[in-house]
């Protein structure tokens, strides 16, 4: 299993690496990362940044432009970090492709949504497939987030 500070620094060491394989952990952790990190901002924008109300504050515009900025910065890595979770799954990664243009249309990018939620939790392929080794090998593929 990758530990919450490796998943995190394996997010951005592998932040243009379309090859390869991304355990459940990995993406998970990533994940949960990503919510922590933005839910302050997000916080502080509509409590006292007046967006809640319509009328931003220098505070609310602040960390309306630091969550844009942190958004652009973590497009790459995180279409590469959904391409390698497929290639886990024995998939092909033009699947994010897929996903993001159903995105575009209204009742079927939320059902295209929850679809890849429950995609990404299934465990990967056992053994390597031709996306490349497993990252489980030696360990016990009976742990929850592997």
């Amino acid at each position: 299993m990758v530990s919450f500070p490796d998943a995190v620094k394996l997010f951005f060491k592998n932040y243009t690496n379309f090859q390869g394989r991304s355990r459940r952990s990995e993406y998970w952790w990533v994940q949960l990362f990503l919510l922590l990190v933005l839910i302050v901002p997000y916080i502080l924008m509509f409590s006292v940044g007046g967006l809640a109300s319509g009328e931003p504050n220098a505070l609310g515009l602040g960390m309306l432009a630091i969550v844009g900025i942190f958004g652009l910065a973590i497009i790459l890595p995180g279409i590469a970090l959904a391409v390698r979770r497929f290639h886990d799954l024995g998939q092909t990664g033009w699947l994010v492709l897929a996903f993001a243009v159903a995105g575009l249309i209204p009742i079927v990018g939320l059902i295209a949504s929850i679809g890849q939620i429950v995609w990404f939790c299934f465990p990967g392929t056992n053994g390597p497939n031709k996306f490349g080794p497993d990252p489980r090998m030696g360990e016990v593929a009976a742990d929850t987030f592997s």
